[in-house]
């Protein structure tokens, strides 16, 4: 694994125990001894409260996409606006971001790496380049990898990987010989992450 690679996970383990994460659940990778947030035993007690269980699961979904708070705050005000459950609208339009779908598809290993190729411009949606991890894909939109980018380590590897998963993504069909894939339905709130008790983020927002 290259040095840059290892600064990356070693990140990831990091922010994993602060906010609880398994991180296996988060990346694939093998997890860290250690899953007790930084300086705290294992096992030790902590006092929790409706407040800390609520901002721990918007850190917690934050970190499994990988966005911002301001970021973040914007998809729920957005979230909010959009007809029908706040919370599904909210992970639906998480899971619509292009360095989500890449990954999804079994195109990267990690989300990280997802939104580093579609930054350097390895990423095609319906044939045209797109530079913006945050693109929301739509339903019917062909995702694939760039034909300079066919022949990259990195995406030889992840398709080997994907290869070798036994659960696929019933909302998307990946062409894993051709490099692509289409999101072809919004995902259901059945489809998306059953840890996620995402209520508590809306009552966490309910009250600003």
């Amino acid at each position: 694994m290259a040095s840059s690679n290892k600064a990356v996970v070693r990140g990831s383990m990091r922010q994993a125990r602060r906010v609880g994460l398994d991180l296996e659940f988060k990346t694939g990778v093998k997890k860290c001894r250690h899953m007790a947030p930084p300086g705290k035993a294992e096992g030790a007690r902590t006092t929790r409260t409706p407040y800390s269980d609520q901002l721990r699961m918007k850190q917690m979904i934050r970190f499994y996409y990988g966005v911002q708070e301001k970021q973040f705050r914007n998809y729920y005000k957005k979230a909010e606006r959009q007809e029908g459950s706040t919370g599904y609208n909210l992970l639906k339009l998480l899971e619509a971001r292009l360095d989500n779908i890449v990954y999804r598809l079994g195109l990267a290993t990690t989300r990280q790496e997802a939104r580093q190729m579609v930054s350097h411009g390895h990423i095609e949606v319906n044939g045209r380049r797109v530079t913006v991890a945050s693109y929301q894909v739509s339903v019917g939109d062909v995702v694939s990898i760039a034909e300079k980018a066919k022949k990259h380590t990195r995406v030889l590897v992840a398709i080997q990987m994907a290869q070798q998963r036994s659960k696929s993504t019933d909302w998307l069909d990946a062409n894993l010989d051709e490099l692509k894939g289409i999101y072809k339905a919004d995902p259901q709130m059945d489809d998306l992450p059953p840890e996620f008790s995402v209520n508590l983020v809306v009552e966490l927002y309910s009250k600003c």
